[in-house]
């Protein structure tokens, strides 16, 4: 039923949920942000803000209490409050069941063995010390990739052990996961969403780029450079994987393509993503949008990709931190096609997403150049240096 007097409440007032509250504004739609402090982006755009923990079970039932439908910009919520606000009736997407297998790493890849998802090898330890075991036993050959299983995000919680002397300087503490390294040609990501009527659209995938260092996308290109073949069966394997975790909503589905052409999820997802973000600007629907068709049961919109895009997150610059000051903003907005978003967090700090720019062109080629001058001159830098 479309309704622009129901109240939307949201757990998490980040970006994700500044630019949630944005699309709802088109539809007189009335949102609530959730968070710890209303400095947070979604603040400035939100019909109301309450001051909170998404975390803590008495902040979301209070918060929930009030709100006709309940959704998130991120997974680690208090999914024990979300529970008793549906048994008081109030809609909840995505649900809490499917958020408390995708919160958990352990979780969500047995979810995915059991229910015939194609996924790297893995095993789940107690502790770092009986993964190093494993390993020094021989039960697990170096090099690996192992995953916290609770509270990663933006590339935190995940480390690539390469030698020895990476057991002893990059291990990660704590429950743990570890995985094959997977022979990775490409990875890419599929933008699923889904209704309760169970209508499934799916965006084009887009080509992912990582920064080396902090270990988060940094480009994305849209549409991927894979085969024909592979983009249908990706855009089939994320339409499969949203249907079995019955998440109405979005679901961002990550995924290794292989050298030998296999697909693999890596993890998912289940709200608007980083790879969705080109969307505001060079898609029929943007994933924004979409998610509220989803959770409002509304028909979905189309998801074809207008024109080529690359999408470039607008990182801290190591050896920055504190106020913000961007560089090279004009010279980039003169060049046309450059569609810059900040993002309002006031202080920097290295590698913190502080903002994106999405890049549109009539072909790939000028889409990467254009993104490549976009990365060498726009600079998010502090007055303070810590370098």
């Amino acid at each position: 039923m479309f309704s622009t007097t129901q109240k939307i409440g949201i757990l998490g007032g980040g970006q994700l949920g500044k630019m949630l509250c944005l699309a709802a504004a088109n539809w007189d739609f009335k949102t609530y942000i959730l968070d710890a402090s209303p400095d947070y982006p979604a603040a400035q755009v939100c019909t109301g803000f309450t001051t909170g923990h998404f975390n803590n079970y008495d902040d979301v039932l209070a918060f929930g209490r009030d709100k006709d439908l309940l959704t998130i910009e991120i997974e680690h919520v208090n999914t024990d409050a979300l529970r008793e606000l549906e048994r008081m009736g109030k809609t909840v997407h995505p649900s809490p069941r499917a958020l408390d297998i995708i919160k958990d790493k352990g979780l969500q890849k047995t979810f995915y063995r059991d229910n015939d998802i194609p996924t790297t090898r893995f095993e789940l330890f107690d502790n770092e010390k009986k993964l190093k075991k494993a390993v020094e036993d021989g039960k697990w050959q170096l090099p690996l990739v192992q995953k916290s299983r609770t509270a990663g995000y933006d590339g935190k919680g995940v480390a690539i052990l390469r030698t020895a002397e990476d057991l002893d300087k990059k291990l990660l503490p704590g429950a743990c996961l570890a995985e094959e390294l997977a022979p990775i040609q490409t990875e890419i990501a599929v933008v699923a969403a889904r209704n309760a009527s169970d209508e499934v659209t799916v965006f084009p995938p887009v080509e992912m780029d990582f920064h080396p260092e902090a270990n988060l996308v940094e480009l994305l290109l849209c549409p991927a450079r894979v085969s024909p073949l592979a983009i249908a069966e990706a855009e089939a394997l994320a339409e499969k994987v949203i249907r079995t975790f019955d998440i109405c909503g979005l679901l961002a589905v990550e995924m290794f393509l292989t050298k030998d052409g296999q697909l693999l999820v890596n993890e998912v997802a289940p709200r608007p993503h980083n790879s969705g973000h080109h969307t505001l600007d060079s898609a029929a629907t943007s994933q924004f949008q979409q998610h509220l068709r989803a959770i409002c049961n509304l028909p979905l919109g189309p998801t074809e990709q207008l024109m080529p895009a690359a999408m470039l997150n607008l990182l801290g610059a190591p050896g920055h931190k504190g106020p913000v000051r961007y560089e090279g903003v004009e010279e980039c907005l003169a060049l046309g096609g450059i569609h810059i978003h900040f993002y309002g967090k006031a202080l920097t700090s290295p590698f913190r997403k502080m903002g994106h720019a999405t890049i549109t062109a009539q072909t790939a080629e000028e889409v990467i150049k254009k993104a490549t001058f976009v990365k060498e001159k726009l600079k998010v830098k502090s007055s303070e240096d810590i370098s």
